[in-house]
């Protein structure tokens, strides 16, 4: 499985969602599990994103199902990227 960062933004009508439901959150992670994805971490930041969330994907195409299926529900958006640990960027630089 791949990793991901995905950094998200609510937009006024995700912000009341989550107000009202703060359920909704862990409804979401579930929907990202059952189009192919896996939410292994999340937090809540204050700045220009609401959220930080790790999420593993076997591939591209699904992450970007991900977003796509959620961004399409006009509450969030997301910047997505694709995440390395040092470990393996280390090994792929010494071979």
């Amino acid at each position: 499985m791949a990793t991901y960062i995905m950094l998200s933004s609510l937009t006024d009508e995700g912000r009341k969602t989550i107000y009202e439901r703060p359920e909704r959150i862990s409804e979401v992670n579930r929907e990202v599990e059952q189009l192919g994805a896996k939410v292994v971490s999340q937090w809540a930041v204050l700045g220009p994103y609401d959220f930080v969330n790790v999420v593993e994907a076997p591939d591209n195409e699904t992450i970007a199902r991900v977003s796509v299926a959620l961004s399409a529900r006009g509450t969030v958006s997301f910047l997505t990227m694709p995440a390395i640990g040092v470990d393996q960027l280390a090994a792929r630089m010494k071979g």
